[in-house]
């Protein structure tokens, strides 16, 4: 069974940076389309940014040109690179596929002050 570890989380000040990293295990991996998603407190969980197995990504509204989604498929790793953080990005990240059909990993925290 797959299991999804996300790390890279942590405490910034508006208008800062941090990477996020997710490390898969099991060679289906590299050949599943990922995604990343995050919830705020008393909110729902949302993807917020989609890479295919061959790279084609894809973004919400309110995170288009500050994130960047990529991934290392020999490494079984996605990432999520975060600039010019805001307070609303405030939420726990987790990573699995586009279909959720994986079990969800514990995530990682993010917090932005303003």
């Amino acid at each position: 069974q797959v299991q999804l570890v996300e790390s890279g989380g942590g405490w910034v000040q508006t208008g800062g940076s941090l990477r996020l990293s997710c490390a898969g295990s099991g060679s289906i991996f590299s050949v599943s389309d990922m995604g990343w998603y995050r919830q705020a407190p008393g909110k729902q969980r949302e993807v917020i940014a989609t890479i295919s197995s061959g790279g084609s990504t894809n973004y919400v509204d309110s995170v288009k040109g500050r994130f960047t989604i990529s991934r290392d498929n020999a490494k079984n790793t996605v990432y999520l690179q975060m600039n010019n953080l805001k307070p609303e990005d405030t939420a726990i990240y987790y990573c699995n596929t586009i279909f959720n059909d994986w079990p969800w990993g514990q995530g990682t925290q993010v917090t932005v002050s303003s």
